[in-house]
């Protein structure tokens, strides 16, 4: 199927990759191709605007030229460039998603953006009707990621938020169209960046688009998932190195700032570190440990939370012995896990103190001392990847021959 002018009336699930594409790059393959993946859509289109109308038209090439460019990062077949949006002659996209369901009547259209067009999308038109009627899939960017999910349009739409596979599972709640964010690694790629190299005589754009994805994907943004990430301290939640040890972010990267000083966390990024004297901590009792992990692993079950995962962390991390992750579905039930969780370790005979839960729309830290309890929505919990840092195939993880 591809974007004809008279329509098409099959049952396909279609992505609309839409922007100015100038110039188009391999970051926009590595999106159309995560998406794919994730939704299972049968094609993705990459629509050629004529004219960005938050764009400014000086330095934009002709619309010829950046069709060329977005056919080349296309394959013709699943990933396909038009410029169907010039033939229905609109410019907004809530006129053109509008025309396209006219046109392609049984297709399931889904608007894919990236993390910065998430902070942008309250400037769009209509944007609202878009998010109402259009489901979204949002695919993490370099130094945008967190910043959308705490911005404007993420808390106004965050009841509608589903999974990857369930945003096309079936009609979204109370008749809504329903967004999710696709867990993905982040591409460097940047068309702006891409022009400067070029006017600087350093990088064509034909050299852009050949560059391996690996090569692209190596300023990937590490957190706790990264492979490279496994060898130190989680970036987000608890570095336990002095200040001075810390590196300078490279330039470009994304920074996991704290929260300003007297201000409540208000998103995944604004989670704060915990005390400096945590990597001082006393140890305690294996019993007592135990007791604990075994009250918090019963209270996680009463809840229903999905996929918990008890790891053994000893030796290897200075802030704990053991680490709980656990998802629940929604944010309502993060926290209600966290309240329960509380009053069990209470009972168990442990009182958390007050700075001891850090909590956001999609993660809630827990710090029980020798015990740490993540709960994850779970497109973060994939995004952050903590098994992969810390369970049983990480780097440093002791492994059962060896430990016999």
């Amino acid at each position: 199927m591809t974007p004809s002018r008279f329509g098409d009336r099959r049952r396909v699930r279609v992505g609309v990759l839409g922007g100015s594409f100038n110039p188009a790059h391999a970051g926009h393959r590595h999106v159309a191709e995560q998406a794919l993946r994730a939704l299972g859509l049968d094609q993705v289109w990459l629509m050629v605007s004529p004219g960005n109308p938050l764009k400014p038209a000086r330095g934009m090439a002709p619309l010829g030229e950046r069709l060329a460019s977005a056919r080349r990062v296309g394959d013709g077949r699943r990933v396909i460039a038009t410029d169907v949006e010039r033939g229905l002659g609109t410019r907004y996209t809530v006129d053109t998603l509008a025309r396209l369901r006219r046109r392609f009547p049984r297709a399931r259209l889904v608007l894919v953006i990236g993390a910065d067009n998430l902070v942008q999308l309250p400037r769009w038109r209509r944007w609202r009707e878009v998010a109402r009627d259009t489901a979204i899939a949002v695919l993490p960017r370099p130094g945008w990621t967190r910043r959308a999910l705490a911005g404007q349009a993420a808390r106004v739409l965050g009841r509608w938020r589903r999974s990857p596979h369930g945003l096309l599972a079936g009609g979204g709640p109370a008749g809504h169209a329903g967004w999710c964010l696709v867990p993905s690694r982040e591409h460097a790629a940047s068309a702006s960046a891409i022009r400067a190299a070029r006017s600087r005589g350093k990088e064509s754009e034909e050299a852009s688009i050949a560059r391996t994805p690996k090569a692209q994907e190596g300023r990937t943004v590490r957190r706790a998932g990264g492979a490279e990430g496994a060898r130190k301290a989680p970036a987000t939640t608890m570095a336990a190195k002095p200040r001075a040890a810390r590196k300078a972010p490279a330039a470009g990267e994304a920074v996991t700032p704290g929260p300003a000083r007297g201000k409540a966390p208000a998103g995944v990024d604004a989670l704060p570190r915990p005390a400096r004297s945590r990597a001082r901590r006393q140890k305690v009792e294996p019993s007592k440990l135990e007791a604990l992990v075994d009250a918090a692993r019963k209270s996680l079950e009463d809840d229903k939370a999905e996929d918990v995962v008890v790891l053994d962390v000893t030796g290897r991390a200075d802030y704990a012995d053991r680490l709980i992750i656990a998802t629940g579905l929604v944010d309502r039930q993060l926290q209600a896990m966290a309240t329960h969780l509380d009053e069990a370790f209470e009972k168990a005979g442990l009182k958390l103190s007050r700075n001891a839960v850090q909590a956001s729309p999609d993660w809630v830290l827990i710090d029980a001392g020798d015990l740490v309890v993540h709960l994850f929505r779970p497109e973060t919990r994939a995004l952050y990847g903590l098994e992969k840092m810390w369970g049983p195939e990480s780097p440093g993880a002791v492994s059962d021959e060896s430990a016999a």
